[in-house]
């Protein structure tokens, strides 16, 4: 590995140690109840340093999600680049991620991941936050979908994106709430999938994508 590679490596490794060592504390406490001091304090490094790496305190809760950000965009551009169609490939990726009871589809019952998506969602803050991850997905994703057919600018890929991702977000809310509300996993698995399957089969039918 290269000098440059490593570097990267360490960075990545103080990135995930500093999210890990924020998340324990806010699911101890409460996201509100702990100061960023706080925060590298305990993961032993100073308030400058912690900034270089999460620019704002929420940052720290959702690096657990930073790989999904542009996701869906990059399984349509494999999509594309395979010939196959982006909705079908979404739908697959995300069938597949119920499977593998992948936490960002809501469907996964450990008590840890439970705990993070009830911090996740009853925090004023982190939802705020989401909001804006949430729409920088969608231009990541309406990239995808415009390239070569008007671009990422074009109103079509835009208004495709956006109900791409609030359809992501409402299939993954309501598996949390069946989850939280005491459904087994393995027993909501089907109705899961299904719902996956009518709800990309709704886009299907009023997306040119």
């Amino acid at each position: 590995m290269t000098v440059s590679g490593l570097r990267e490596l360490k960075k990545e490794r103080t990135r995930q140690t500093l999210s890990d060592t924020a998340v324990e504390l806010f699911l101890e406490r409460g996201f509100d109840a702990v100061s960023v001091a706080e925060i590298a304090a305990a993961a032993e490094v100073s308030k400058p340093t912690l900034f270089r790496y999460f620019p704002a305190k929420e940052d720290l809760a959702l690096y657990r999600f930073a790989d999904h950000e542009d996701e869906p965009a990059r399984v349509v551009a494999a999509a594309r680049a395979a010939g196959a169609e982006p909705l079908a490939a979404l739908r697959d990726h995300v069938l597949a991620g119920l499977a593998r009871r992948d936490p960002v589809t809501g469907l996964n019952d450990d008590p840890r991941v439970l705990a993070f998506l009830r911090l996740l969602y009853g925090t004023p803050a982190l939802v705020a936050r989401m909001a804006a991850y949430q729409g920088r997905s969608e231009e990541a994703l309406a990239a995808a979908l415009g390239a070569g057919s008007g671009g990422a600018d074009s109103l079509a890929a835009r208004l495709a994106a956006a109900q791409i991702v609030a359809v992501l977000r409402v299939l993954a809310h309501e598996n949390v709430r069946r989850v939280e509300a005491g459904e087994r996993v393995a027993e909501l698995l089907p109705d899961a999938e299904a719902a996956t399957r009518e709800a990309f089969r709704r886009l299907a039918e009023g997306l040119p994508y």
